[in-house]
């Protein structure tokens, strides 16, 4: 049979549509898959550390924020702290105490307070006590408990801080610095009273300070 160029042609044509049409190869498939699988794992991994440092860094911040204001609390109410002998109802109290081997003083004193406003009527003398309260699995935070001296009943202590490693106040008698103080024995306000929070920062205890002058001198 003699082959004409027409049918070369569609010979050619005819071998050429049956040659396999190109694409990927299961090795190529697996391949991009595995590919794929460690850019996510990469990007998983990277969007929880993120989230973790954030969130870790919030909770710092707002740690920070209370202590900032529960020191400047501090500092005002033992500033204006009173007593004078006379009055039994006015006293200035230091308790050294240790809880879960950290340092969990008691401060339990007087001070003068602004009034209220409106119909309530209130005297200008308040008792104060902050203390460390126990938690679960060796925590402790730090609460405060505030009345009227003349007028109200006693209410209960309410959290200031998140968890602590110490709470410890100290008084100076005009020689030395003492863990313990009480206007029933000393007769006096101290000269000057240091507090002490601990706090854990990223798994590291620091400590913060405030150092208070009281104004008004005890009689």
């Amino acid at each position: 049979m003699k082959i004409t160029s027409s049918n070369s042609g569609l010979l050619k044509n005819l071998i050429v549509s049956r040659q396999p049409a190109s694409g990927f190869t299961l090795l190529e498939v697996l391949i991009a898959l595995l590919l794929l699988v460690l850019l996510a794992g990469a990007l998983y991994g990277t969007y929880f550390s993120v989230a973790r440092a954030t969130s870790a860094a919030r909770e710092r911040t707002g740690q920070l924020r209370d202590l900032r204001v529960t020191l400047d609390l501090l500092r005002r109410e033992l500033s204006a702290a009173w007593y004078n002998s006379a009055n039994r109802r006015l006293h200035f109290v230091v308790e050294d105490r240790d809880v879960f081997g950290k340092p969990a003083s008691i401060l339990d004193f007087t001070a003068f307070t602004v009034q209220r406003q409106g119909s309530v009527p209130s005297s200008d003398v308040m008792s104060v006590r902050y203390r460390p309260l126990e938690r679960e699995e060796n925590r402790l935070i730090l609460s405060r408990q505030a009345r009227d001296l003349y007028l109200e009943s006693k209410t209960e202590p309410y959290p200031l801080t998140g968890e602590i490693e110490g709470f410890l106040v100290e008084c100076h008698d005009g020689n030395a610095w003492v863990r313990s103080w009480d206007t029933a024995l000393n007769g006096r306000l101290p000269r000057a009273v240091r507090v002490t929070v601990t706090v854990l920062i990223d798994d590291k205890p620091m400590s913060f300070n405030a150092m208070v002058l009281p104004r008004v001198s005890g009689l």
